[in-house]
């Protein structure tokens, strides 16, 4: 087996490096690891890793193998291991407690499988120490996608493709220029930014549905009813439409998350017919 070699990547080239590292271990296993390819294009809308110290890779035969990935969140940093190449990850395990240093005075968190006991064992000698939060992964094959459920009379279902003139909607959550850092990832596709369209000409609803051509996932993330205009089937009925959108995307396998706690949530995407797979679980160091 060739010898690892390390090297730090910023901007662009990190989430292209990180892009296909994640691409890579999922088609070597259908459900191991935390994060799907999408979910760090997802999170590029809030960090675009400007700095190189934040985003170390290994390297063997000049194919990224791991990764050790710290986020710029609002209110924490993300501290990410990636990659199932045994060696590169305890090399990015053995380095994590060190660099999460640098945010001295910020919570940093990380998460971790619960049936991953060496990242478990690796994740306290770095100093973090596990939570009560659980965040679900559930998994469903395209073919076995549900229909799609009707629209409550005066609401509409859109997306950024036939309607990008106006103001996106998640701007409220994730900032004023969502749509600019969406537009840079390579696996963002308008037309499977869906949302929903009250009478009064509000979002009522919206769900962000990621097609993978390279591993055929289709991740969806993000999903909100906006708090008015819960409990009328908005959720089921953006849901069910874009999972069939993905389908025709070419994705065969679908993915959704849910935190353990978020009872509404779950029930929503288990109703769909999705299956829950082994959880992952917050682990934090305090600041």
């Amino acid at each position: 087996m060739s010898e690892l070699r390390e090297r730090q990547a910023a901007g662009l080239e990190y989430l292209q490096l990180a892009t296909a590292l994640l691409q890579r271990d999922r088609l070597a296993h259908p459900t191991a690891g935390v994060w799907e390819a999408a979910d760090l294009q997802w999170w590029w809308r809030r960090d675009q890793h400007a700095h190189p110290a934040a985003a170390t890779f290994w390297f063997r035969d000049d194919l990224p193998v791991a990764a050790l990935v710290f986020t710029n969140w609002e209110m924490f940093v993300g501290c990410d291991v990636i990659g199932m190449d045994a060696e590169g990850a305890a090399n990015a395990w053995s380095r994590a407690g060190a660099d999460a240093e640098r945010y001295a005075g910020r919570t940093v968190e990380t998460a971790v499988g619960e049936d991953d006991p060496i990242s478990q064992e690796s994740a306290k000698r770095a100093g973090f120490e596990p939570t009560d939060e659980l965040a679900v992964p559930n998994w469903m094959d395209a073919e076995e996608r549900p229909p799609v459920s009707p629209l409550p009379e005066g609401f509409e279902l859109r997306d950024r493709e036939a309607d990008p003139s106006r103001p996106h909607h998640m701007i409220g959550r994730s900032g004023e220029h969502v749509a600019e850092r969406l537009a840079e990832t390579s696996l963002y596709r308008p037309d499977l930014d869906l949302f929903v369209v009250a009478p009064d000409g509000e979002v009522a609803a919206y769900a962000l549905f990621w097609a993978d051509p390279v591993t055929g996932v289709g991740l969806v993330e993000p999903m909100r009813t906006e708090d008015a205009y819960q409990n009328r089937g908005l959720a089921r009925h953006l849901l069910t439409a874009g999972l069939h959108r993905l389908a025709r995307a070419g994705s065969t396998r679908l993915k959704i998350s849910f935190m353990e706690s978020n009872s509404v949530a779950k029930h929503v995407y288990l109703s769909a017919g999705f299956q829950p797979d082994d959880a992952d679980r917050t682990w934090r160091r305090s600041a």
